[in-house]
């Protein structure tokens, strides 16, 4: 039976909460012309929902990539464990991996405990995420050790995502359960978050670091548990001291007093300007909570710069919250409301026929070598959408390409070694001139879409395709396409 909250997250106008509608719009309307590639908002406000939107495709019971948001869960399953006496935050690291541990570790890694772990002062120089997963014939605890920590542990801030892995491997070993598993009866079920998913490591074990898969709504609950001191339902979820403990101060990460990334850093939360804090994920993904505004907002996206959300809501909606109830104002409550339940990601837009799509249509092309693996690209072009044939490796898949709308469909084209499911998505495609067909595979679990511009030629394509966000800077990469004979 699906999970049933022991708390509900109510609605309320947000006049009646203390902010003005006018506010809210302000935010998403900026957020629009700013962002480009917000996906969702839920603010919540005195523990209720005054505003929620999903820009179309995006859709309130879709799970969404959380990539480093993961790490503020994984902080709060030690949390549990820790005080369920599974092992202690003064426990070293070595002590858990005695098979993966240098058998003469230096005093740098003999001293490291979880405690470091949690606020990324293990006392590495560089991540050690890299040499974890492609360096260590998928051992990835061993991979962690063969990094040199060449500071005292606590004295050295380093973002470090195989830290988190290595908390996931110590929940597990002394647990006897898979992370997911532990905290699907002590979080997940209680606040209701139904069918999580967290990417596996070839290991076996859950990656900590990234790889959660939950619902703008479920980011919510969570920031509001964190909000209410790990109380909910009037029970006490989480170990008392402990939301305090994680979300505090530990370590120092830099001094730019406009920078939300240089605020300090806690058991794998953030610290934010106006004494808020957050977990966050790359491109976009926020659990923000600020405790003087009894405020939590949860944000899904797909960008390139994380601080641009923060300082909108620092502009637009940390000012506007008042600490009694505003004067009802129905005719700004219904402007919200309306931009709300219209938000969109527009489709691609142009025509759905060109002079050269008969000539396309149909025919086989060989690709040249590419990042992609595809070998063969086809376009077969019809009334009401587009079937894109593309062979990689030894596999062929067909997809629709929808005209002037998202259309719903699944691929393995994308997918990195550890997914085995089809990722789904939502495609769109349209003649941007009469010589190129643009089309989009928009991976709506995920922030990413991939684009291709096909330009027809006299007697071959170039197709230029490119990623949105990357962990690099995205580059477009131009392809050659032959007829295939």
């Amino acid at each position: 039976m699906p999970a049933k909250p022991t708390q509900i997250l109510e609605r309320a106008t947000p006049e009646s909460q203390g902010i003005a509608s006018s506010a809210i719009l302000k935010f998403t309307e900026a957020a629009e012309s700013q962002l480009h590639e917000l996906h969702s908002f839920m603010l919540v406000r005195n523990g209720k929902v005054v505003a929620e939107g999903w820009w179309s495709p995006f859709e309130p019971q879709l799970t969404h990539m959380m990539f480093s948001l993961s790490k503020s869960f994984t902080s709060t399953a030690v949390g549990l464990a820790v005080a369920e006496g599974c092992f202690s935050l003064d426990d070293t690291v070595i002590s858990f991996f005695p098979d993966e541990a240098p058998a003469k570790p230096n005093k740098h890694l003999a001293k490291m405990q979880v405690r470091h772990l949690l606020s990324m002062s293990t006392g590495h120089d560089i991540d050690t995420t890299d040499r974890m997963i492609n360096g260590s014939d998928n051992k990835w605890t061993q991979g962690f050790f063969d990094v040199p920590v060449v500071h005292k542990p606590g004295t050295h801030f380093l973002y470090n995502t195989g830290a988190t892995y290595m908390l996931s491997a110590i929940v597990q070993k002394t647990t006897g359960q898979r992370l997911i598993k532990y905290l699907k009866p002590r979080l997940f079920d209680p606040l209701g978050i139904q069918n999580p998913t967290w990417q596996v490591s070839p290991e076996g074990i859950d990656t900590g670091g990234f790889g959660l898969k939950i619902t703008t709504e479920d980011i919510a609950r969570f920031g509001q548990l964190y909000l209410q001191k790990g109380v909910w339902g009037g029970k006490q979820l989480l170990p008392a001291g402990w939301t305090e403990k994680a979300t505090a101060f530990h370590i120092k990460n830099g001094d730019d007093p406009k920078s939300d990334w240089a605020q300090g850093y806690g058991y794998q939360f953030w610290r934010s300007q106006h004494n808020a804090y957050r977990g966050d994920g790359a491109f976009g993904q926020y659990c923000l909570v600020m405790p003087e505004q009894d405020a939590v907002l949860a944000i899904t996206s797909g960008l390139g710069d994380m601080q641009q959300p923060l300082n909108l809501v620092w502009e637009h909606l940390l000012p506007a919250m008042a600490d009694a109830p505003k004067k009802a104002n129905s005719t700004a409550h219904k402007k919200l409301t309306e931009k709300l339940s219209t938000l969109a990601i527009a489709p691609v837009q142009g025509e759905a026929s060109s002079p050269k799509a008969k000539k396309l249509s149909g025919q086989v092309y060989n690709l040249a070598s590419n990042d992609l693996g595809f070998k063969t690209m086809a376009l077969k072009f019809g009334k009401s959408g587009c079937q894109l044939t593309v062979k990689q490796g030894r596999t062929t898949e067909t997809l629709t390409i929808g005209y002037g709308k998202w259309q719903a469909g699944e691929t393995k084209l994308f997918n990195n070694p550890y997914d085995k499911k089809a990722a789904v998505m939502v495609t769109s495609g349209a003649w941007t001139s009469k010589d190129t067909f643009r089309f989009i595979l928009r991976f709506h679990d995920t922030p990413f879409y991939q684009s291709f511009d096909v330009h027809v030629g006299k007697d071959a394509l170039t197709i230029e395709t490119r990623v949105n966000v990357a962990f690099q800077p995205p580059e477009t990469e131009v392809i050659k396409a032959t007829l295939a004979t």
